[in-house]
């Protein structure tokens, strides 16, 4: 989720193998493998937003992706390190580029600009970032139009709620939010069209580009306050767009007992969450396996383009609804086939989506 302009560089001291910027970072770099002996090994290593590791959400996607090509791969090592703030973005760039770290990821788009500084500096150096393009030709972009299964999801909120409101929020106004809360938007406005009905959707109007923020990722309380305002007015079903702030949502939708339900995004929350109970379903942003892939394929020597990157989209499942596991007897058959129609029919370019927020492959 995210995309924004500003940063300042820094430069982290190496010793020990261990950032000397760790008061600045907050910690020292997470490796998940002891090192062992013998052949180089290929070392990926990750710079988390400031939701850390265990957001539920796009940095534990990003985490996971690595997993997933060190077990593909065992020449592979992987570690990460988690910024606070985003002053400690560049901290840590450079701190994995001292230790000559093989690849380098970023995670989200807020790191964008700290991304690039880092990359024009070191042109030799391999870099990936995650919902952003920075257009350099040493960072492999990877971004997802989850506008496409938001749309999905509103679709199927707007056909399952008995109060006629849903409900969205986001983090901050940021691209990668805000493309959410877009595909979300016209998915209800389709559900209206198709069935002649007026079902609302507070929180967000796409029209203005203007609507409800947590102001947070990370604050869970500032989360469900929004939800809670969304809530006071009627809405039934909300999709926070705020990584683990909208935990903060998604544990009072299952202390509501059933007076709403939530729809969660980025990983399938029900794999990643506790909160399965509460939430219809996800829309997924499979970063995971774009991870994994870009990963093992720059350890196999090969050649990431900085154009275009990777764009994930319905039709090759770099973007998806997650099943509807605790709903799936709740949502009708009717419904169902419906939505999945929607998906033939956006993948075949039948039905349009459309967003300012979308990711650009130029």
């Amino acid at each position: 989720m995210r995309s924004v302009r500003g940063m300042r560089i820094a430069s982290a001291f190496v010793a020990g193998g261990l950032v000397l910027g760790a008061a600045a970072c907050g910690e020292a770099p997470k490796d998940d493998n002891a090192g062992g002996t013998g052949a180089k090994k290929y070392s990926a290593c990750m710079v988390t937003d400031v939701g850390g590791i265990d957001d539920k959400s796009f940095n534990t996607s990003a985490w996971a992706g690595l997993q997933e090509a060190k077990k593909a791969n065992d020449n592979i090592d992987i570690k990460y390190v988690a910024s606070k703030a985003e002053a400690d973005y560049e901290v840590n760039l450079t701190g994995f580029v001292n230790q000559k770290c093989d690849f380098i990821l970023a995670v989200g788009g807020l790191m964008s600009d700290a991304t690039k500084k880092a990359a024009e500096a070191n042109p030799k150096q391999q870099f990936g970032i995650v919902d952003a393009n920075p257009g350099v030709d040493n960072i492999y972009p990877m971004q997802f139009d989850t506008a496409q299964a938001a749309f999905q999801a509103g679709y199927l909120a707007a056909g399952m709620s008995k109060n006629g409101k849903v409900g969205t929020y986001g983090a901050i106004p940021i691209p990668p939010v805000t493309i959410f809360m877009d595909g979300f938007a016209d998915g209800v406005a389709y559900y209206n069209q198709a069935k002649g009905k007026s079902v609302q959707l507070l929180g967000w109007d796409k029209a203005t580009q203007k609507g409800s923020f947590s102001n947070s990722f990370d604050k869970q309380d500032d989360g469900k306050k929004v939800s809670d305002a969304l809530v006071a007015q009627g809405a039934d079903i909300i999709m926070p767009v705020a990584g683990g702030a909208g935990l903060g949502t998604t544990a009072a939708a299952q202390a509501s007992g059933g007076k709403y339900s939530a729809i969660w995004v980025d990983s399938d929350g029900c794999e990643s969450t506790p909160n399965c109970p509460a939430l219809l379903t996800t829309v997924v942003k499979n970063i995971r396996d774009a991870v994994k892939e870009a990963v093992l394929k720059a350890a196999g020597g090969e050649q990431l383009p900085a154009t275009p990157g990777f764009v994930g989209t319905l039709a090759n499942n770099g973007v998806s609804l997650a099943p509807y596991h605790d709903f799936d007897s709740k949502v009708p058959a009717e419904l169902k086939g419906e939505v999945d129609k929607i998906k033939a029919d956006i993948a075949a370019g039948t039905i349009k989506v459309t967003s300012k927020a979308q990711p650009t492959t130029e």
